[in-house]
């Protein structure tokens, strides 16, 4: 190959066209199911009474292997992710196994109740972490460094939105410090397969499927290796959506009832660490997504995100961070950036 064809632009309609031809999709009709955070976009094909779900995730921005991988994992846990019905990899396309529209998100919204969805949620994670070997499964570790990075994200893209100053490396790196001190506490939850993205706009009920296969699965590409506290609060310290607490404490009790053994009082700081962790990142990413990406429609969640955040930093174990961001995001700071220098 000339470096001027390796140099050419690649024709993305003819290499779909080409794709959905292959497997045996070429006729249908296609329809714009979705886009998300990620450079990812979704395609719903219709052939004879059939669907199917397109993901078209372009290199070099998107890779499919750690969908692949990790479908592949909950696949032989008996959890229900998308079946995989054909694949190129090189060129980042997957055609899907059509879950329906049964999100959580659109159900709750009209009027569904609650408390048997978020039940089977939890009794779907119990299962995953009851089955899962981390010994056996080659994914990335949740980390102190992967940790610190993302909540570093409060600093280096909503701190400035708010301040409208960059702040000094010494005020970043004492962040990081007290972030060090408090993540050891994370550690006090058993390592298993995190999934990172457990919330309502990602799970599906399947009432047609048995026991904890009724919970469909999505987007679960950036799983890792982690604390088995941390997908608990990705359900329940939701950012777009408010969970009672009375409600939150129910599903921790359910889901600490089926691990007899684990210690409570550890789970709990874990859960609280990772909580205001995660929370952090989130109030980060939102305003990355403004700021960057040109993508405001995620800022409004921030307030509820704060809310989160100030619940979890009554825990004991999160005393250094609470006491640096009273010093340096204090209440005034908690809201939504201004739109000063949206793009």
């Amino acid at each position: 190959m000339t470096n001027e064809a390796a140099r050419a632009p690649v024709d993305r309609p003819a290499l779909l066209a080409g794709f959905l031809a292959a497997a045996g999709w070429g006729a249908a009709d296609r329809r714009t199911l979705a886009g998300d955070a990620s450079f990812r976009r979704y395609d719903r094909l219709f052939r004879d009474g059939e669907s199917a779900v397109l993901m078209d995730a372009a290199p070099p921005q998107e890779d499919v292997r750690p969908f692949l991988a990790v479908a592949d994992i909950l696949h032989r846990l008996g959890l229900s992710a998308p079946r995989i019905l054909a694949r190129d990899v090189a060129a980042g396309l997957l055609l899907l196994e059509d879950l329906g529209d049964g999100t959580y998100t659109r159900l709750l919204a009209t009027g569904a109740d609650e408390n048997p969805l978020y039940a089977l949620a939890v009794d779907a994670l119990i299962e995953l972490q009851r089955r899962f070997d981390p010994a056996a499964a080659q994914l990335p570790p949740y980390d102190e460094p992967r940790l610190l990075a993302e909540a570093a994200l409060l600093v280096d893209w909503y701190l400035p939105a708010m301040s409208g100053e960059t702040p000094p490396d010494s005020l970043r790196e004492a962040y990081l410090d007290a972030w060090r001190a408090v993540l050891p506490h994370a550690a006090s939850a058993a390592t298993t397969l995190v999934l990172r993205d457990y919330h309502v706009d990602n799970l599906l009920h399947l009432p047609q499927r048995p026991g904890v296969a009724a919970c469909g699965l999505l987007d679960f590409q950036d799983a890792v290796l982690g604390p088995s506290s941390y997908d608990l609060v990705s359900l329940l310290e939701d950012a777009r959506r408010d969970v009672a607490p009375a409600l939150a404490e129910r599903m921790i009790e359910r889901y600490l009832a089926a691990f007899p053994a684990v210690d409570r009082a550890g789970f709990l700081a874990s859960y609280a660490v990772l909580g205001t962790q995660r929370n952090c990142k989130i109030v980060g990413i939102f305003t990355r997504l403004w700021r960057r990406d040109g993508k405001p429609q995620y800022l409004p969640h921030i307030a509820r995100v704060w809310r989160l955040i100030e619940r979890d930093l009554a825990h004991p174990a999160l005393a250094p961070v609470a006491d640096w961001l009273a010093d340096n995001i204090p209440s005034e700071l908690r809201g939504i950036p201004p739109r000063r220098d949206a793009p």
